[in-house]
């Protein structure tokens, strides 16, 4: 695990935050400057002039007009982003703001690359008014398919991942997990995230592995029989995954970050579904508790498919099923190899699929 501390230190020191203008949109910012102070960061405040020419319609064929007007509305942005810069919120952190011009989630994403942010904070609904702005649901829907770095996605009228006192019940991540590298290169970034949301308390990791029942097709006796077979390799895959990342090293690198590891193994038809069930009710598909609840799910949008379409489609289901606030992890192969821990080697001890 030491490589993988090495690997992962400033990844959250530039935070990147998409702002519409409302106060919907403006609930990533605590969360930013919670990281920000934890990493001793900087965090990019983005305002997006759209210049979608259907954003403008009483002026579809007068350029000059339309300069004007995205002229007010840089002002307009600037001055708005000033005003969330001077909040006491963000006193005695690190901050830039930027208004591009252009097409909103390309002019996101283009941002990020030009700011070499490591991360991007932002809100799954914002304004809804005035068309020359625009609504951050559909973008954050955009942006996460293509972004090369985390997405973290904080739900309108979802739980927000809440500060955590000493002693009480620790902040818990949960990372759903397939037997696959592609999957597990979310552990890492989860954990940073875990402790610096946290922090000064503890934060937890709790793994989970839904298993989907055998086919009803199946003879009852081998059903059961491969319920239980899969059942069994599940938690054995998830006990030798714990116990690689108490190692690591010397075994103190979990506990330097201050945080729990836990695990459970759900029993779903529906993988999406199963991931939500044990995220906000704590329980599996048969029912069960496993878990409690969870304030955050962090996942890479690859699995055994590996990267030929990251928002893959687990991913995107949880995203549009859960209120949770949803990290977004995009695995690369370069990623894959500096973050995971030995997924698939536990994998394949414990009988899984490579």
């Amino acid at each position: 695990m030491k490589r993988i501390i090495e690997g992962v230190q400033g990844m959250f020191k530039r935070i990147l935050v998409p702002l519409d203008g409302s106060k919907r949109a403006e609930c990533a910012v605590p969360i930013a400057a919670r990281l920000a102070r934890a990493f001793g960061g900087t965090i990019f405040l983005v305002r997006v002039v759209n210049t979608v020419p259907s954003s403008l319609p009483s002026a579809p064929a007068r350029p000059m007009l339309i300069q004007t007007v995205s002229n007010v509305d840089r002002e307009l942005a600037e001055s708005y982003l000033q005003g969330i810069a001077s909040s006491g919120l963000l006193a005695g952190i690190s901050l830039q703001t930027v208004v591009p011009f252009g097409l909103v989630p390309a002019s996101i994403l283009t941002t990020a690359a030009d700011k070499h942010a490591d991360i991007i904070v932002m809100c799954s609904h914002g304004y809804t008014g005035i068309t020359r702005w625009w609504m951050i649901g559909s973008v954050a829907a955009k942006v996460a398919p293509f972004a090369e770095i985390p997405v973290l996605v904080l739900h309108e009228g979802g739980p927000l991942p809440q500060e955590r006192q000493a002693g009480g019940k620790p902040l818990r991540v949960l990372v759903p997990l397939d037997g696959s590298d592609y999957a597990s290169a979310a552990l890492a970034p989860a954990a940073y995230l875990a402790a610096a949301l946290a922090a000064p308390a503890q934060g937890e990791l709790h793994l989970t592995h839904v298993v989907q029942p055998a086919s009803p097709l199946l003879h009852r006796g081998r059903d059961l029989q491969y319920a239980q077979a899969s059942r069994n390799m599940a938690r054995a895959y998830l006990d030798t995954l714990m116990r690689q990342m108490h190692e690591g090293a010397d075994g103190a690198d979990i506990a330097a970050l201050n945080l729990q590891l836990s695990s459970s193994v759900a029993i779903d038809e529906d993988i999406a579904q199963g991931v939500v069930r044990v995220a906000e009710h704590g329980r599996n598909g048969e029912g069960a508790e496993v878990a409690g609840g969870c304030d955050l799910i962090a996942m890479t949008a690859q699995g055994h498919s590996g990267p030929q379409r990251w928002m893959g489609s687990v991913t995107e289901r949880v995203l549009h099923t859960s209120r949770l606030p949803l990290f977004i992890i995009r695995a690369s192969r370069e990623q894959v190899n500096t973050y995971a821990w030995s997924s698939a080697d536990a994998g394949k001890s414990a009988g899984l699929p490579g």
